[in-house]
């Protein structure tokens, strides 16, 4: 049996990116034999910008809700909170001590923002964060996490650190395997296709799970294309490979197949139907949402049981680690 963990951070507006990389994959993963599934909210990991309370515990909820809507099911997955289980802050402080300032000072979004505001201000949580993300797929023996591109450099660094403490304590982690989806590791932003799409992006360059059609289609007609008329699939062409990918998505047609259907059509009729399309799926997924989020005390009970579940497991690894290192 193969374990998939992975969390999603409640630090803004959903967004298509958020849905077909991650969401929309973990629901896919729950029918595949021979896998269990871990999935949390990755709340600790938000706080490393500054939040508005009332907001944050808010989009927990969401979160909660939208999983349930995209078809990730509590009977086939765990589903929890991960400040809720303080396993994950006592696993990051044990963590700390079996990996360098070093191999932290290294991490790309570490390095991308003290390039932009300098080192000296940024805060700690920022600088120590793959540690807690380490810990969170070590407590639970995971084999795989889907990731996007992105990510995958904190997958390593979770190996490493598994790694080192397994040499000096024994057998004690699983070294987890960063997964990428073949088609939606990256979905892009709408203006700039170099750049992942990101609710803290411009309000062109993304598509909240939660917009009016009107907007989704205005926004796809007004996406960034590539230099020539053609529609065709390839790196010298990310900007309507990038809308190629949505579309494959959400019409389950392969992208062969839509570089045919479109062959000799302009870029503005493939953006409108795109946006048409992206806009009638995303209309059906809101109705069912607001039917699901407005059951809180389904959400809760959901939480409890899924909380249940993780907290078994982790406070067990705990144990096993802390008798290690000689820690009553």
């Amino acid at each position: 049996m193969k374990r998939v963990v992975s969390g999603i951070k409640p630090s803004g507006d959903l967004t298509l990116g958020n849905y077909l990389g991650a969401m929309k994959r973990w629901a896919e993963n729950q029918h595949k034999d021979g896998y269990e599934n871990f999935f949390f909210v990755a709340n600790l990991h938000a706080i490393t910008v500054k939040q508005d309370a009332g907001q944050l515990k808010k989009r927990t909820y969401d979160i909660i809700a939208w999983l349930l809507t995209v078809g990730v099911d509590p009977n086939r997955s765990v589903i929890f909170i991960q400040s809720m289980i303080p396993a994950h802050s006592e696993i990051c402080w044990i963590l700390n001590n079996f990996v360098t300032m070093g191999e932290l000072g290294k991490m790309t979004q570490f390095k991308d923002k003290s390039a932009k505001a300098g080192r000296e201000g940024q805060l700690a949580g920022l600088f120590d964060y793959p540690v807690l993300m380490a810990g969170d797929v070590l407590l639970y023996d995971a084999d795989e996490i889907p990731v996007g591109i992105d990510q995958v450099q904190h997958v390593e660094l979770s190996r490493v650190i598994a790694q080192r403490f397994n040499n000096a304590y024994g057998e004690t982690f699983k070294l987890p395997k960063a997964v990428l989806s073949e088609k939606t590791s990256k979905i892009m932003s709408l203006n700039d296709p170099f750049k992942k799409m990101s609710k803290s992006g411009t309000e062109d360059s993304y598509i909240a799970l939660d917009e009016n059609p009107e907007k989704i289609i205005k926004k796809f007609k007004r996406a960034v294309t590539d230099s020539d008329s053609i529609i065709r699939f390839g790196e010298d062409k990310p900007a309507i490979s990038n809308l190629l990918t949505i579309l494959s998505e959400f019409t389950e047609k392969s992208v062969d197949d839509l570089v045919r259907e479109y062959e000799g059509i302009g870029y503005g009729q493939f953006k409108k139907d795109t946006g048409e399309i992206v806009a009638e799926k995303l209309s059906g997924l809101q109705q069912k949402y607001t039917e699901i989020r407005s059951d809180e005390d389904r959400l809760k009970n959901i939480i409890k049981e899924g909380n249940s579940n993780a907290t078994t497991l982790a406070n067990e690894k705990v144990s096993i680690i802390k008798d290690k290192l000689g820690l009553i």
